[in-house]
């Protein structure tokens, strides 16, 4: 459904050095790199030019969530946020509240995002 998306951020270099550390265990890596844009990309993504954008500028809140296909990813996205500088907003974990096989963690990235990785998947 969606293509692309971006956020705005006030310290660009900052966070585009935390999302390259967070992104990494869930495969995204970095595509485009210009002075004050960003995007990453998905593994096998058909556009070149990413999915996810950073744009230098006032930044508001927002809440993302970022695929994962595994449980062993949601919990390296966690960790590798931590080791980043996030703050946790809520450790690795089945939410079944949102249904039985809904697994995530949750970070505050150093823009105030929240951010999450989730997988639906049941763990093998």
């Amino acid at each position: 459904m969606i293509d692309h998306f971006g956020i705005k951020v006030k310290d660009f270099t900052k966070s585009k050095d935390f999302y390259q550390k967070v992104l990494q265990p869930l495969g995204y890596q970095l595509a485009a790199n210009f002075p004050q844009a960003a995007s990453f990309v998905e593994p096998n993504d058909c556009d070149p030019m990413g999915d996810f954008w950073l744009n230098q500028g006032k930044a508001e809140p927002q809440y993302i969530a970022f695929h994962a296909d595994t449980h062993a990813q949601v919990d390296a996205f966690y960790q590798a946020g931590l080791a980043a500088g996030a703050k946790s907003n809520g450790e690795s974990g089945l939410r079944e509240n949102y249904h039985p096989n809904y697994y995530a963690a949750y970070l505050i990235d150093p823009d105030g995002n929240n951010i999450e990785a989730v997988c639906h998947k049941e763990r093998h």
